[in-house]
C-alpha cells in the first residue's frame, strides 16, 4: 500500500501515518527524517543535501527525490510506505510519479486532511498559553505567527496538489477537524476494499457479472418453461370441413303415402274412364258407318 497524506502544518498528518504504519505494516517516510538520515549515513545524495543545508539553501526536487528513491528500494519499504510532507508541489508530484512508474509501482491512495485554519490558529494559541502556564519550554516554531507563514506557503505551495491529484480521480478528502479516533474510522473505510479505486473496479465488476449471470438463469428458466408448455400442451385437431347436405328426399308418412296412391288411383281411374269412352266413340261411328254402306 502507497498512500499520501496531504493537509496543512497541524492538521494530524503525523499522527495519522503513524497509526496506518502500525495497521498496515508499512513504512512512514518523512522527508525531513529522510534527509537527515542520508545525511548521518553520508550517501552520496545525503552528502550533496549536507551542502546545500549548510549554505542556508533549499534542497532542490532532484535531490530529495533521489533520496525518496533511495527510501524506496530498502527491504521495509517494500510492503508499501506513507509519504508524510512529500510532494510539496506539482513538479514534485510529477516527479514521484515518474520514480514510481520506474519501479513499475504506483500509489494506493491520496488522502487530504481538510482542516479550518482559524480554529487551528486557535488550537495553537491554546496550546502555547498551556505550556507557558505550565512552565515547559515552547519550540520555536510552535507559535501562531510562525505557523500563519507556515499555512501561507502551504496554499500558494502545496493547495494545488489536491487539484492535482483529484484530476487522476485519486484524491479522497476528510474532515481532518473530527476528533482523532473518527479520523483514522474515516481512513480506514477509504481504503478498505469497497473504498480504494481497485476494489471499487472489483466491485462493479462483481456486481455486473453476477446481474449477468441472474439474467442469465432468469433467460433459461423462461426457455424451459416455455418448453415445457410446449411438449404439454395438447395439438389441437384441425377440424374437418362440414359436410355438405345430400340432396336426398324425406321418406314420406303414412298419410301422405295414402294421398298419393289415392291420387294416383283416381288419376288411373280418369284414364280408364277416357279410355272407355273413347271405345264406345269409335263403336257408335263404325255402325254409322255401316248403315250408311247398306
Amino acid at each position: 500500500m502507497r498512500l499520501i497524506l496531504l493537509g496543512p502544518p497541524g492538521a494530524g498528518k503525523g499522527t495519522q501515518a503513524q497509526r496506518l504504519v502500525v495497521k498496515h505494516g508499512i513504512v512512514q517516510l518523512s522527508t525531513g527524517d529522510m534527509l537527515r538520515a542520508a545525511v548521518a549515513a553520508g550517501t552520496p545524495v545525503g552528502l550533496r543535501a549536507k551542502s546545500i543545508m549548510e549554505r542556508g539553501e533549499l534542497v532542490p526536487d532532484d535531490v530529495v527525490v533521489a533520496i525518496i528513491a533511495d527510501r524506496i528500494d530498502q527491504a521495509d519499504a517494500k510492503r508499501g510506505f506513507v509519504l508524510d510532507g512529500f510532494p510539496r508541489t506539482v513538479p514534485q508530484a510529477e516527479a514521484l510519479d515518474r520514480l514510481l512508474a520506474q519501479r513499475g509501482l504506483k500509489l494506493d491512495g491520496v488522502i487530504e486532511l481538510k482542516v479550518d485554519e482559524g480554529i487551528l490558529l486557535k488550537r495553537i494559541e491554546t496550546r502555547v498559553a498551556d505550556m507557558t502556564a505550565r512552565g515547559e519550554k515552547v519550540r520555536a516554531d510552535d507559535n501562531p505567527d510562525v505557523l500563519k507563514g507556515r499555512l501561507a506557503a502551504y496554499r500558494a505551495q502545496t493547495a494545488p496538489l489536491a487539484a492535482y491529484y483529484a484530476s487522476k480521480g485519486m484524491l479522497k478528502a476528510v474532515d481532518g477537524m473530527a476528533p482523532i479516533d473518527d479520523v483514522t474510522a474515516a481512513i480506514d473505510r477509504i481504503l478498505s476494499p469497497a473504498g480504494t479505486g481497485k476494489g471499487k473496479t472489483k466491485a462493479k465488476a462483481k456486481a455486473k457479472a453476477k446481474a449477468k449471470a441472474k439474467a442469465k438463469t432468469k433467460a433459461a428458466t423462461r426457455t424451459a418453461g416455455r418448453r415445457k408448455a410446449a411438449k404439454t400442451k395438447k395439438p389441437v385437431k384441425a377440424k374437418k370441413p362440414a359436410k355438405r347436405a345430400s340432396k336426398v328426399r324425406a321418406k314420406p308418412g303414412r298419410a301422405e303415402t295414402s294421398t298419393r296412391r289415392a291420387a294416383a288411383a283416381g288419376a288411373k281411374g280418369r284414364t280408364a274412364g277416357r279410355t272407355v269412352k273413347k271405345s264406345g266413340q269409335r263403336k257408335t261411328a263404325t255402325k254409322r258407318r255401316l248403315t250408311k254402306a247398306r
